[in-house]
């Protein structure tokens, strides 16, 4: 099996320790001889503590993968063979602003859909400009997979506007709607396959099992059609407001939780508005989750027994 170096930008997000969790889960597909964590200045100190976390992480599952934390960017990306992204140009409180503008002025501020989103894609595409002339130059032959929001604007401009092909966008939002309906069908996920169309976030998707099976009709009614769907879990940044239900029994596809910001969007500009005067911004409260959460993660003897 050949060994890979890889490389994540944004090393010290708080996001980080999941995905070193899921290669060690995946350990048996594939190899890492280097795996390389790069920030900025201005993230160092996340940065190490992730990294230290991530080298205890390993070394508990029996790897010998080598981690390594640096803020050159250059030295990291030398003949890398997967390049993963997950950065916040300006931090959260860049992210407060994007939330916090709009809203001020009466129009939807979600950092992925909203002005918000807009505003984000401007810094992070033209962030990306040096990163990628940073990997023609040092891995030309390297994948690159994006999982930093707007992911789907920024996927597409560094495909097309970049001119980075070989990109995947990623996104955790189909994989949690497998789970979601394996889990109300009593069925392993393994069984289910989902159909999806759209653009992120803003996509729909059918369920099917094995037998060929379609159970969309039944997830709409038993999601959307009683009192059930009020109990549902939704993307953690998003109002739980009524779907219409008439509508998903009429196209029969079931629809993203940020679809209710297109389908919904009076009702989410007012709820966001509320939240907004009343000093509800999304971002102070992630700031407060992140905050326990590298005060976890810098604690020497957490080692996260995932596997």
């Amino acid at each position: 099996m050949k060994s890979i170096k890889l490389v994540t930008i944004g090393g010290g997000s708080s996001y980080t320790p999941e995905l070193v969790e899921g290669m060690i889960l995946r350990r048996h597909l594939f190899s890492i001889s280097e795996w390389w964590f790069v920030d900025v200045s201005e993230g160092e100190e996340k940065l190490n503590i992730v990294v230290e976390l991530a080298k205890r992480m390993v070394e508990k599952a029996g790897l010998d993968w080598k981690i390594k934390a640096t803020l050159n960017r250059q030295e990291a990306l030398k003949d890398a063979d997967f390049v993963t992204s997950q950065f916040r140009v300006g931090g959260l409180n860049a992210r407060y602003l994007d939330e916090s503008i709009p809203l001020s002025r009466g129009i939807i501020g979600q950092e992925t859909n909203g002005a918000g989103g807009i505003f984000k894609a401007f810094r992070t595409i033209e962030a990306y400009k040096s990163i990628i002339a940073d990997m023609k130059e040092f891995c030309p032959d390297a994948w690159l997979i994006n999982f930093t929001n707007p992911a789907g604007m920024v996927t597409e401009a560094l495909i097309n506007r970049l001119d980075w092909k070989k990109t995947i966008g990623l996104c955790n939002i189909p994989i949690g709607q497998q789970k979601a309906a394996a889990n109300e069908l009593a069925l392993e996920e393994s069984e289910l396959t989902l159909r999806h169309v759209g653009l992120n976030h803003y996509h729909f998707h059918q369920v099917w099992d094995k037998q060929g099976k379609n159970w969309t009709s039944e997830l709409i009614e038993r999601f959307y059609g009683n009192v059930k769907h009020k109990e549902q879990e939704v993307v953690k940044n998003i109002t739980n407001l009524d779907f219409p239900i008439s509508f998903l029994r009429a196209i029969q596809m079931l629809p993203c939780d940020y679809h209710r910001y297109y389908f919904l969007e009076k009702e989410m500009l007012e709820d966001a508005i509320v939240q907004y005067r009343e000093g509800h911004i999304r971002a102070a409260v992630v700031k407060n989750v992140e905050k326990e959460l590298f005060e976890r993660y810098q604690d020497p003897d957490l080692k996260l027994s995932f596997w």
